[in-house]
């Protein structure tokens, strides 16, 4: 019910009846003329201060200056909404010299595509890691009614809402290093953006606003903790390679002692096959470079 009450209250925009602003500058013009002309005719009467023609020479000149007061131009992507003691009347939003009763009141307002970059903001993730993360929307006024009317300084509004939207989407992720697979800041920024668009259109959707786009533009650990972070992915990138290493040392291992028994190179015994590969382990998962030993003897002396 609340939100139904909140729909049926809001503005929303429509045409305004205004006037090419070309066509009213010919017709002021025109008067202009005809003023300039029937003044020159007519100046015995008006010498004579004659009733008629004063007042018809009284009407040209307000009528003058009736129509002068009602122009205004627009750019193009600006609009205006036109609105009457208060009363919104509709928006005119086409380019050029538009003329409307100058009693009708008109504020501009842009329909640009707009850039915001918002502040880095200090939020915990997920997982209650303080991280710094920041972003940047591309916005544009879709219904000017509605930012003019139904919300208090547009512009500030969508700031406010971008960094509410922005806290609300960092407490749904992990920095990194998600459980089940789930998508983290770092990994999925594409996904994390695209979410972050339609929960910040459905805030501003009051306000008339429309994001186009958004793009994570700032994601780093919080400086308290950013030292211990690095030691760890750090310390997780020398297991992974050990792992790798580790893999490729044993495939390389058993691929070996498989071509010497295939060929019949040399025949081992299960003490022999085990100081080999304990050789070989050493050689190939070692940080130096192997130093080499010549056995003279047997291995069982």
């Amino acid at each position: 019910m609340a939100e139904q009450r909140a729909s049926l209250g809001r503005t929303h925009e429509r045409k305004a009846g205004t006037m090419d602003g070309g066509l009213m500058l010919l017709a002021l013009l025109g008067l202009i003329g005809f003023v300039i002309f029937w003044a020159s005719t007519a100046m015995p009467a008006l010498e004579n201060e004659e009733g008629w023609a004063v007042l018809t020479l009284i009407l040209a000149i307000v009528g003058i200056v009736l129509i002068a007061l009602g122009f205004y131009s627009l750019q193009p992507n600006e609009g205006a909404a036109v609105t009457l003691f208060g009363n919104y009347k509709g928006t005119d939003k086409k380019p050029g010299l538009r003329w409307v009763w100058f009693w009708y009141a008109r504020k501009k307002i842009s329909l640009r595509v707009r850039n915001l970059t918002s502040q880095t903001l200090k939020v915990n993730d997920k997982r209650g890691n303080p991280i710094e993360i920041g972003a940047v929307v591309v916005w544009r006024v879709a219904d000017t009614a509605q930012a003019l009317f139904d919300v208090d300084a547009y512009e500030t509004f969508v700031n406010i809402q971008v960094e509410t939207a922005l806290r609300e989407i960092a407490s749904h992720f992990a920095y990194d290093h998600a459980e089940h697979e789930e998508p983290t800041l770092r990994a999925d920024g594409d996904k994390v953006s695209a979410l972050l668009r339609d929960k910040l259109q459905e805030r501003i959707a009051v306000s008339g606003v429309e994001i186009d786009e958004t793009k994570l533009s700032h994601l780093a650990y919080a400086p308290e903790i950013a030292g211990a972070m690095l030691r760890r992915q750090q310390a997780e990138a020398v297991l992974a390679a050990r792992k790798t290493i580790v893999a490729g040392a044993v495939s390389m291992v058993e691929n070996a002692l498989t071509q010497l028994s295939e060929r019949s190179i040399v025949h081992l015994d299960d003490e022999r096959r085990a100081a080999m590969v304990s050789n070989l382990l050493v050689v190939l998962c070692g940080d130096r470079d192997a130093q080499p030993v010549v056995n003279a003897g047997s291995l069982y002396q």
